[in-house]
C-alpha cells in the first residue's frame, strides 16, 4: 500500500481552501479529490464554486461532476468513490489531497460506515416530513430516548445521521450503537494529515459576501434556471443558492432578497461548519489573514506533513 500520509485540507466556506491547496498539489505532484457537497453536481458550477478549467487542467480532480441534481446522492456513494479514486490516485504513487467543507465526508473517511441495512421507505418518508416539520433538534431529542450512545455522537445540527439512526433503532430495534464496531474507516491504518484553514470571522463573512455577489455578476441566476424544470432530487434541492434563486424565479421576493438570503443562508452554514470541524481534535489548525502569505501558509503545512 502506498504509504504517502494522507492530506485533509478542510475548513469553512470561502476561507481560501483552493487557493492553498492547488499550489500544495503542483508541489507535491498530487492529485486532489473534492470534499464538497455541491461540487458532486455536474450542472452547478457557479453556485459550487468548482475549480476554474485552468486549474483542472494542470491538477487533476476527483468527485467533481459525477451525478445530475435529478439524482439523489449520499455520504456512502461518496465514500466509495472517494476510496476508489484514492486507490487509483496511489497507484500512480501521487500524494492524495482531500480538500472542501464537507465534515461530513471526512468523518465518512476518516471514521468508516457501517454496512447499509435495509431502509424502511415508509419510515424514511415519515422521518423527512417530521424533520421538515419539527426541526432535527427535536428529533435528536427523541434519539437520546431510544439510542443515547448514538446520539451523543450525533450533533443535534446533523440531519442526515439523526434520520439514519433513527431509522435504523425505529425499523430493527437494534440501536445504531450496537453497529458501530463495524465501522471501517482510514484512521490508523495509514498517515492522515488533516489541516483545518481558517480566517476572523469579520474576514470570512467579508469574503462570502463577495463571493457571492461574484456569483450573481458571473450568471447563478440562469444557471439555476437552466434547472429550474428539472426533477431536483431531494438532496439538490437543500444547496445553498438553489433555493434562495429559486425564489427569486417564482416571484416569491427580488433579487436583493435572494442575495441576501444566500449570503445569510452561508453565513449559518460557516457556523455550523466551523461546531463540526472544532468537535475533531485531530484537525491541526492554520489561521489565515491578509497578512500572511500563501508561501508562508505552504511551508507551515509542508512542515506540519513532515513531522
Amino acid at each position: 500500500m502506498n504509504q504517502l500520509p494522507l492530506i485533509f485540507i478542510v475548513g469553512p466556506t470561502a476561507c481560501g481552501k483552493s487557493e492553498i491547496s492547488f499550489p500544495l498539489a503542483i508541489d507535491g505532484h498530487a492529485e486532489i479529490i473534492s470534499c464538497d457537497a455541491l461540487q458532486v453536481y455536474r450542472e452547478i458550477n457557479i453556485a459550487s464554486d468548482k475549480p476554474s478549467a485552468s486549474i483542472l487542467a494542470q491538477v487533476p480532480h476527483h468527485l467533481i461532476n459525477m451525478v445530475s441534481v435529478t439524482e439523489e446522492f449520499n455520504v456512502a456513494q461518496y465514500r466509495k468513490l472517494a476510496l476508489k479514486a484514492m486507490d487509483e490516485i496511489a497507484s500512480r504513487g501521487k500524494q492524495v489531497i482531500i480538500v472542501g467543507g464537507s465534515g461530513m465526508y471526512m468523518s465518512i473517511l476518516l471514521d468508516g460506515i457501517f454496512e447499509e441495512m435495509p431502509v424502511n421507505e415508509e419510515l424514511k418518508e415519515q422521518l423527512d416530513q417530521e424533520l421538515a416539520q419539527l426541526g432535527s433538534a427535536v428529533l435528536h431529542e427523541r434519539l437520546k430516548d431510544l439510542d443515547p450512545v448514538a446520539a451523543a455522537r450525533i450533533h443535534p445540527n446533523d440531519p442526515q445521521r439523526i434520520l439514519r439512526a433513527l431509522s435504523v433503532v425505529q425499523s430493527s430495534g437494534v440501536p445504531l450503537s450496537n453497529l458501530q464496531p463495524k465501522r471501517d474507516g482510514l484512521w490508523g491504518k495509514r498517515p492522515v494529515v488533516i489541516i483545518g484553514l481558517n480566517r476572523s470571522r469579520e474576514e470570512l463573512y467579508e469574503r462570502v459576501e463577495a463571493r457571492i455577489d461574484s456569483m450573481f455578476t458571473k450568471g447563478l441566476v440562469n444557471e439555476i434556471k437552466a434547472i429550474s424544470d428539472l426533477p431536483l432530487s431531494q438532496t439538490a434541492q437543500k444547496l445553498i443558492g438553489i433555493p434562495e434563486v429559486l425564489g427569486y424565479l417564482r416571484h416569491e421576493y427580488d433579487l436583493e432578497r435572494a442575495k441576501y438570503l444566500m449570503k445569510l443562508n452561508t453565513r449559518h452554514y460557516v457556523k455550523r461548519q466551523l461546531t463540526w470541524f472544532r468537535r475533531d481534535k485531530r484537525l491541526q489548525w492554520i489561521e489565515l489573514s491578509q497578512e500572511k502569505s500563501t508561501s508562508q501558509t505552504l511551508e507551515m503545512i509542508k512542515g506540519m506533513i513532515r513531522q
